[in-house]
């Protein structure tokens, strides 16, 4: 049989698959910071980048971009420069990469599993390192595979080793993290996980234990005392927070043992001169934690994100007050009260739940319809129940027309009264004006 003639079509053709073949690779070059600590592996990018750019220049490699990252390459998925890189991949924008070295590229299995299969795709030419060069065949691929592993090895020995230091540092009585404020880290390097007391700092730490555990003085108090009395700062120079004074009160670091994780029941004793006696924390404990009807806590309240405080503007807060009767009755009530976020001094004072609920039901009664922004769902539930007692109970439709009004604020009033606190907050949250409470009186501002 006679060959197929060759035709200018057919050598169009050939012409084209020769200039797809020649045509350039385009690099992108990507340097990423490392967290290494041995030198020779930890090039800062900028030196990374010139030593790339050498190696380029010297085989004539065309560099399209440089792509700059510091995020650690430990996690998956996590790095979005790396993960833009992969889809300019994708997208045809480059067909090479140039790195220092394969861990650069990844420490994990997961985007190690995205750059190998843009390899298989044939969207990702090459591979180019400082001293190696990966393309798609399978021995080149399991090179780059292996020494990416090797790193994700590398990188799980590491947590365990220090896990293991930390856990070792630990059952000596070093403490292994920043110092709480009264207590400074040593700096020598023998003298790691070491803490002294702050000469200026723990004399004041360990007065607010005796004012709270001796004469009885509040979280709060301690909090104005050190705030406006003591212009006590800790030493990154910030003041305290009310919230970081409860939480140094019941650290038990200043009695001299402490817990490692936090969270985790494994008590140590610790290396540091304790600031105060076992004898005064427990006092402090039973004063703001046991004894104090006052108790802060992480419940999610009625009403707290949809009221401000008419007097300074701060956010309204919830806690529970339990008083015991002497006949044995318990009563639980609800209290509102100003965060002072804008103002510390405000002079807002305390409402109950039950007078809040009140004044919002009365609220309800007196605004517009259109108000009410939750008014088209509202209707529509009011509508499903009219219908029911149109099909079941007989009532008159025209009789239910007139009272929708009605009944819409009815129900409005039923979800403030038996709604959950989603509900609640849903209905509220909808309204077009905002809430305020000022002179113990709730209003749309």
């Amino acid at each position: 049989m006679d060959p197929t003639p060759l035709t200018s079509q057919t050598f169009g053709a050939v012409n084209n698959a020769t200039a797809q073949e020649a045509k350039p690779t385009r690099y992108c070059l990507y340097a990423r910071k490392s967290t290494e600590s041995d030198e020779q592996q930890a090039l800062s990018i900028d030196s990374q980048i010139k030593e790339m750019i050498h190696l380029a220049q010297r085989d004539g490699i065309q560099i399209s971009e440089i792509k700059r990252e510091s995020h650690s390459a430990k996690a998956s998925g996590q790095r979005p420069i790396f993960n833009e890189l992969l889809e300019d991949i994708r997208q045809g924008k480059f067909d090479g990469i140039l790195a220092w070295a394969p861990d650069r590229l990844s420490r994990n299995a997961g985007d190690l599993g995205g750059v190998v299969d843009l390899m298989d795709q044939g969207k990702l030419k090459e591979i180019r390192t400082y001293g190696q060069k990966f393309t798609n065949s399978p021995n080149e691929k399991f090179l780059l595979m292996i020494l990416c592993s090797q790193a994700k090895l590398e990188n799980d020995n590491k947590g365990v080793n220090v896990k293991r230091g930390l856990k070792t540092r630990v059952e000596m009585g070093l403490w292994p993290c920043s110092a709480p404020t009264g207590y400074l880290n040593e700096t020598a390097n023998d003298r790691k996980g070491y803490v002294i007391i702050d000469p200026h700092r723990g004399p004041i730490i360990k007065q607010v234990f005796e004012k709270v555990g001796k004469e009885g003085w509040s979280g709060r108090r301690i909090y104005f005392w050190l705030l406006d009395v003591m212009k006590f700062k800790t030493k990154w120079g910030k003041p305290l927070t009310l919230s970081n004074v409860y939480n140094l009160l019941k650290n038990t670091f200043y009695t001299g043992i402490f817990e490692y994780p936090k969270g985790s029941g494994n008590w140590y004793t610790g290396k540091h001169t304790p600031l105060v006696s076992k004898e005064l924390f427990e006092q402090v404990r039973t004063k703001l934690f046991e004894d104090c009807s006052w108790k802060p806590n992480d419940k999610e309240f009625n009403f707290t994100r949809l009221i401000k405080c008419g007097l300074c503007g701060s956010g309204i807060t919830a806690m529970e007050k339990f008083k015991q009767q002497r006949n044995g009755n318990s009563h639980h009530y609800i209290y509102y009260y100003c965060t002072k976020f804008n103002d510390k001094y405000c002079k807002l004072g305390c409402i109950r739940e039950e007078e809040i609920l009140k004044q919002l039901l009365e609220i309800i009664d007196k605004v517009k319809l259109d108000e009410i922004g939750l008014q088209k769902r509202l209707n529509e539930e009011v509508q499903k129940y009219n219908k029911f007692r149109q099909a079941v109970m007989g009532k008159d439709s025209e009789v239910l027309e007139k009272q929708k009004d009605r009944d819409t604020r009815n129900y409005a009033k039923y979800i403030l009264k038996e709604g959950t606190r989603l509900e609640k907050h849903e209905l509220l949250s909808n309204l077009k004006s905002k809430l305020i409470i000022k002179d113990r009186t709730v209003r749309l501002a």
